[in-house]
């Protein structure tokens, strides 16, 4: 379970880089083919990098989509959630957990038309191929233009992607169910720094009591659980 928490990060990580790598390397070759030094140019004009553009687009449309779940999982999307916390506690549970399902519900069924669709464009195919079956009634599918790829494989970004959102809607789901708290994406909190450590709140706040801004919950909202009202403290 460790490992499939970390999944998006390290896939977005990998992607990232390899596709920063890549795109600069590109360049690099083109600019340097562009110098007339003898034996040099004609051995970068040899190497064919015309699918570098291709495949960063791949890699980003990969990486759109687990960034996507990486979002669901840390809270980061954007909600508009004005209604939802002017409601009583129990209330706001019920529309909460409502939201939580409807998302894994869309995310699920996007996943299984995104799996029914690779099927059909090629992966019944290349399954039925590797496995040495009859493939005379099933169609190979198209393949990209410059890596000549299976527009499959690209595809499965789809129902892996949408799989994981839907996996995340229901962890969050069962998470707030258990202990009634949603992930808060913290745009202030570095990695590496004692979160134990008690905020330090200049004095005027704590001598007249008042709400203390550098004490909020998630940087947006004061924290309900310390404060009531404009300064009473619970």
């Amino acid at each position: 379970m460790k490992i499939l928490d970390h999944l998006e990060e390290w896939l977005i990580a990998f992607l990232m880089g390899a596709a920063t790598l890549i795109v600069f390397v590109a360049v690099l070759h083109r600019y340097a083919a562009g110098y007339a030094i003898p034996g040099v140019q004609d051995w970068l004009l040899s190497i064919n990098l015309t699918w570098a553009q291709e495949l960063t687009i791949i890699m980003f449309v990969w990486m759109a989509k687990f960034g996507a779940a990486y979002g669901v999982r840390t809270g980061i999307h954007v909600g508009v959630d004005v209604v939802i916390n002017r409601m009583g506690p129990a209330l706001r549970g019920k529309f909460i957990i409502f939201g939580m399902a409807a998302g894994a519900l869309f995310t699920g069924i996007v996943a299984w038309m995104g799996a029914t669709f690779v099927w059909d464009n090629g992966a019944h195919y290349a399954v039925f191929h590797a496995l040495g079956l009859n493939v005379s009634d099933l169609i190979e599918g198209p393949t990209t233009p410059d890596l000549e790829w299976p527009t499959w494989i690209v595809y499965c970004a789809i129902p892996f992607g949408s799989g994981l959102m839907c996996f995340r809607f229901l962890q969050v789901m069962v998470g707030f169910i258990r202990t009634g708290e949603l992930p808060h994406h913290d745009h202030g909190h570095v990695d590496g720094l004692d979160d134990d450590e008690e905020p330090q709140v200049a004095a005027p706040f704590k001598e007249v009591g008042e709400l203390d801004p550098y004490g909020l919950r998630d940087n947006l909202h004061p924290d309900e659980r310390k404060n009531d009202g404009a300064g009473e403290k619970k």
